[in-house]
């Protein structure tokens, strides 16, 4: 079932992280297996912050041989970071599987993500210059507090609870998905694409790589592909909706917007409510009223259709 949610403000910033978590605990009835968010704050100039991961939170039950593990293969990233020129500015273990490093960095992202995950077990969640991904096992306030989103400050952020179905209760497999290695762009998704594997098989001819075997994940590359290509972020979307075979709405962000898309069948749901300050989106009402308590007008996207905001 799963559900998704998203959130922006135009032309401020605001405390996103603890928004985005009271509107994906009020989702959690849709899926208590994993939770995920794309934070979206304000980066400073010339820097990059990327978040990873070295192990699977189960893993960590394994004994002191994986804790042993776990600080070798940070030692590498650190080491490979080096290597490639990185410039690192701040370092954070998040916890005992998870950091995040805010760095400068004038060379190749591919080359430099592509380095570091040639590591066993390490997997970059997000590099960008305004994304922050964190995604782990348990419901929003679970993962909000062990991360300390609470504090996050910026202008917009998407989220998903996830109910497992056809793949493994793991932080791979959990959302949202960032469109490596595009900058800035993440997507989470309700639905299910039937040409997935077409696509896929077409972005791996182009020379994009897939760490799982998520139609979501698809969404988020063939979307950083098209706008790769020229396309502005609604024409990419328009375009998928074209393209994309299936029932779906998905939620998309990049450094500076965010947008929406449902199928021609509209079979997944979204509310939305829209002010001049402020947009909030998610798959039930109940998650836009834990921001807003007081009475607002809400409405139901058309089949097919595409919406874009700006921050």
């Amino acid at each position: 079932m799963c559900g998704i949610a998203g959130l922006i403000h135009r032309g401020k910033r605001s405390d996103i992280g603890s928004e985005l978590s009271s509107m994906l605990q009020s989702l959690k009835h849709r899926g208590p297996d994993s939770t995920g968010f794309a934070l979206y704050g304000m980066p400073e100039e010339g820097e990059l912050v990327m978040r990873f991961k070295v192990a699977e939170q189960e893993d960590m039950q394994r004994g002191f041989k994986i804790h042993d593990e776990v600080k070798e293969r940070r030692a590498l990233v650190d080491q490979r970071m080096l290597e490639m020129g990185v410039n690192k500015k701040e370092e954070e273990q998040v916890t005992e599987y998870a950091y995040r490093y805010r760095f400068s960095f004038d060379g190749d992202i591919k080359r430099l993500t592509d380095y570091i995950e040639d590591i066993e077990g390490a997997e970059i969640l997000s590099v960008g210059h305004a994304l922050e991904l964190v995604k782990d096992l348990g419901d929003a306030d679970t993962v909000s507090q062990q991360y300390g989103l609470t504090a996050f400050q910026g202008t917009h952020a998407i989220g998903h609870t996830r109910m497992a179905t056809e793949s493994d209760v793991d932080i791979r497999s959990a959302h949202p998905y960032w469109a490596y290695p595009f900058n800035d762009v993440s997507v989470v998704h309700n639905g299910q694409l039937t040409n997935y594997w077409m696509f896929r098989r077409a972005m791996e001819r182009r020379g994009h790589r897939f760490i799982s075997n998520c139609d979501s994940e698809l969404i988020a590359v063939y979307l950083a592909d098209r706008m790769d290509l020229g396309d502005d972020l609604e024409a990419a979307m328009v375009r998928s909706v074209d393209e994309l075979d299936g029932v779906f709405t998905y939620v998309v962000a990049t450094a500076d917007r965010l947008g929406m898309a449902k199928d021609v069948m509209a079979a997944k749901p979204m509310v939305l409510y829209e002010s001049d300050d402020f947009v909030a989106l998610a798959s039930e009402e109940v998650a836009i009223r834990s921001v807003f308590p007081h009475e607002i007008d809400t409405y139901d996207p058309y089949e097919g259709e595409v919406k874009v905001w700006e921050s």
